[in-house]
């Protein structure tokens, strides 16, 4: 076997909540690990949408996914964690000696008291729509996430879907294409009802056109290139929109993988948790961000930093249970090499 590293807690998932959770266990003293599948960290923030804008991070009115990453990885890098990207975790065992053992795709042993799970919604890809070519036009004319902006000023653009995604690029999209349509199969809208209401309004500007109530029926192009969406009712009432880009976001396919069989109680595609602390029913684990569940929910960002932080509390208990944790604000504790 190939060496063993050893840690107080493994994360897995390296997006925003696990990049957090990294900076909360580091408050009280506890060293981190983390694994994710991507080759880079940022979880579904870098890989789906660097440059879109966020809006409900606290103190920031609007920054992007990729900055937000930024700032993440600068607030964690006190604590001097160790990434292990571009693998899965895959094995999970208990040891002897109460520790948890957990073997990556790629062969890394690592042992740890504890474990995180901030997989997110695990391994994720889009959901395609079924259009019969549509596989002739991806990466070219069509696109199923936005990370360069810039690349789509001038372009004739269709999004199709209804929720925050497609609402939040109308409206960021509008600032720089020549036209956006927004198809959708009814009028009412599964955003943020602040984000709809500026979508309206530039609907009533001329800057965005709604296609309601359609659904996305056909696509006329020649070598990847687009030129026409075909657009249908329930009806069966078609339109023919001219356009040279589609962009669809109709969400992700997700699956946790190896992580749905480590005996976790599970609700769907997500793990039960304690809400006060993020245990979940295997002493030691412990689940935050939108893979942990309980009654109420709320699956946004800043939920997640709150579960870190609640879940490296309990983690703290769950190794000293004899020590009494002394918690210092971060106003007078401070961060290592930070000046007083």
């Amino acid at each position: 076997m190939s060496s063993i590293y050893e840690t107080d807690v493994i994360i897995i998932g390296a997006g925003p909540v696990g990049l957090f959770a990294v900076f909360e266990c580091g408050m009280v003293k506890l060293n981190c690990h983390v694994i994710d599948a991507l080759s880079d960290i940022g979880g579904q923030c870098s890989a789906l949408y660097p440059e879109k804008p966020i809006y409900d991070i606290p103190a920031w009115p609007t920054i992007t996914g990729g900055e937000l990453i930024e700032k993440l990885e600068e607030q964690a890098a006190p604590f001097k964690p160790t990434y292990h990207l571009g693998q899965s975790a895959i094995g999970l065992e208990k040891k002897d000696d109460g520790k948890w053992r957990v073997t990556t795709s790629k062969g890394t042993v690592i042992d740890a008291h504890a474990i995180i799970i901030a997989a997110g919604a695990g391994a994720f890809g889009p959901k395609r729509p079924p259009l019969e070519g549509i596989e002739d036009f991806e990466e070219k004319s069509v696109f199923y996430m936005v990370r360069e902006r810039e690349k789509f000023r001038g372009k004739r653009i269709v999004i199709a879907g209804g929720g925050d995604s497609a609402v939040d690029w109308a409206l960021s999209l509008s600032e720089l294409a020549e036209h956006v349509m927004v198809v959708h199969r009814r009028p009412k809208f599964r955003a943020a009802p602040d984000s709809v209401e500026k979508m309206k309004q530039l609907e009533e500007a001329g800057k965005i056109e709604m296609v309601i109530p359609y659904q996305l029926a056909g696509l006329e192009g020649t070598d990847g290139v687009l030129s026409k969406v075909i657009v249908k009712t329930l009806d069966g009432d078609e339109k023919t929109l001219e356009a040279d880009t589609l962009l669809p976001f109709f969400g992700l396919a997700t699956d946790l993988g190896p992580i749905a069989e480590w005996g976790l109680n599970l609700t769907r595609n997500t793990i039960e948790t304690v809400p006060s602390t993020c245990a979940t029913s295997t002493p030691g684990i412990y689940a935050i961000g939108d893979v942990a569940d309980y009654e109420k929910k709320l699956k946004l960002i800043l939920c997640g930093f709150s579960e870190a932080a609640l879940a490296a509390h309990d983690i703290y208990h769950y190794i000293h249970p004899e020590v009494a944790l002394h918690f210092e604000y971060s106003t007078t504790k401070g961060t290592p090499g930070a000046s007083s």
